[in-house]
């Protein structure tokens, strides 16, 4: 094998020397800058994405803060609105309630005169009916002289005490 050969190790030895090291230039002076220039821009890149989410996470929180906010407020000014509105409803329905009862009141005031009214004539009518009456009865058992009139102030006086 002429690997093993040592005559061709010092040829062997030199030619890979100069390409390791002219590879190595190769490498330092070309490839590794523009690789540490990539992964420079890449970081930058990265970081400047970085700074964004967090302008952007900021703004998203003062943005949440406001509508939490809003939402609060317009909370606070529903819940006085519907205190407002119960009040009022409140005052409304005692209100009508005190309208109703007058009213009613009123309307029983006057049902009880009326029924008075009527009570007061039919107390009349049955005053009368029971002067007719006492006059047939007195006719029947025997005593024809009495007069109505006469039977309508007895049932009077008895009405009296």
């Amino acid at each position: 094998m002429p690997q093993l050969d040592f005559s061709v190790f010092p040829s062997q030895l030199f030619w890979l020397a100069l390409s390791f090291f002219t590879m190595l230039f190769i490498m330092s002076k070309f490839i590794i800058p523009k690789t540490a220039e990539m992964i420079d821009l890449r970081k930058a890149k990265i970081d400047s994405d970085l700074e964004k989410a967090d302008e952007i996470k900021q703004h998203v929180e003062e943005t949440l803060q406001k509508y939490n906010n809003a939402l609060q407020e317009a909370s606070a000014k529903a819940n006085v609105s519907l205190q407002k509105t119960k009040e009022e409803l409140n005052e409304t329905i005692s209100r009508r309630q005190a309208e109703l009862y007058a009213r009613l009141k009123a309307d029983i005031e006057a049902g009880e005169k009326k029924i008075d009214a009527s009570k007061a004539k039919a107390m009349v009518k049955v005053e009368e009916n029971a002067a007719v009456l006492a006059v047939e009865v007195l006719k029947k058992l025997g005593f024809g002289g009495v007069k109505v009139k006469d039977a309508a102030n007895a049932v009077k006086a008895l009405d009296e005490e």
